[in-house]
């Protein structure tokens, strides 16, 4: 699923996390996404996830979650644990019956939903670690055992996938470059209605109130995308199923890595530019993720979370 990933031009500039304060271009994109200045900055995008997995939406009553044990080798939906853990075997997989919280919150998955309404394990970074700790110390040996299942959960929900639906890796990063330039062109012309066949019930209630917020201090804005994509890999595959006797009843969630070249122009209601510049491009990183379930008739792949790291 991990692949090589193109490095960026020498001489660009890159908006991304944590952006640099004071450089025009930060300040652009920072203002379009209405998002703060110690967050991450991404295009359009105020992100719905950390990378330590913080749900900022909110979940119904007290129920119950059923996630994907593949091959009893996954872990609790418990987003606080680190990627470098000590000694000792992996966490016990939740049992149904018991249920499992997520962020704070006891999530209902049933047959009806279009999508569960949360990510299962958001992407982060994960943390470096030298090559003699990984031989030579409890806590290495430790993180290599839980890098192989991270990798075996990623192999195998891809493999479910080209089962399922034929997937194959170049056509879905196509589709879901596509998708990401469609949702960037309509979030640009603030066309709320469209975008919801693009996106989850979810990631389109938080879509449109950043387009409210960002109509009430500029009254349009042009958006450009400069292709082809500076590159685009694909960072995580996860399953959450309803039914641990029954993988076919599940929902499969791909995290891919976008950086491409943007061009970026805000004007007020006289059509005057109060920000951006749109002869100049702007290198920009997005992490979208992208969702679909693999039985409801006609399931489609849609945008269901951004994430920050």
């Amino acid at each position: 699923v991990f692949e090589h990933r193109q490095q960026p031009p020498a001489d660009s500039i890159i908006i991304e996390r944590n952006g640099y304060e004071g450089d025009h271009y930060a300040t652009v994109s920072r203002s379009l996404a209405l998002i703060h200045a110690n967050t991450s900055v991404r295009g359009f995008a105020s992100l719905a996830y950390n990378g330590g997995g913080v749900i900022s939406g909110k979940f119904g009553g007290p129920s119950h979650v059923h996630t994907a044990q593949i091959l009893e080798l996954a872990v609790h939906l418990n987003h606080a644990r680190p990627m470098s853990s000590g000694a000792g075997a992996a966490p016990k997989p939740p049992s149904l019956s018991e249920g499992v919280s997520f962020g704070g919150y006891k999530v209902a998955l049933k047959a009806d939903m279009p999508s569960p309404g949360f990510v299962f394990e958001p992407y982060r970074v994960p943390e470096p670690i030298p090559f003699w700790k990984r031989l030579f110390t409890p806590s290495g040996w430790s993180r290599t055992k839980e890098d192989a299942i991270l990798q075996f959960m990623n192999a195998f929900t891809v493999s479910k996938l080209r089962k399922k639906i034929g997937y194959n890796k170049k056509q879905f990063q196509e589709q879901a470059f596509n998708i990401y330039k469609e949702v960037n062109k309509l979030i640009a012309r603030g066309d709320i209605p469209s975008l919801q066949k693009a996106l989850t019930d979810d990631m389109h209630s938080t879509v449109k109130n950043e387009i409210r917020k960002r109509q009430s201090k500029w009254k349009s804005v042009h958006w450009e995308l400069v292709e082809p994509a500076v590159s685009i890999r694909t960072l995580k595959a996860r399953m959450i199923t309803l039914d641990k006797n029954d993988l076919n009843k599940a929902y499969v969630q791909l995290t891919l890595e976008f950086i491409t070249k943007q061009k970026f122009e805000a004007y007020n209601s006289k059509r005057e530019v109060v920000s951006g510049d749109k002869s100049k491009e702007v290198l920009v990183k997005d992490i979208w993720v992208f969702e679909r379930s693999l039985f409801h008739p006609g399931a489609y792949w849609r945008v269901c979370a951004r994430i920050t790291l």
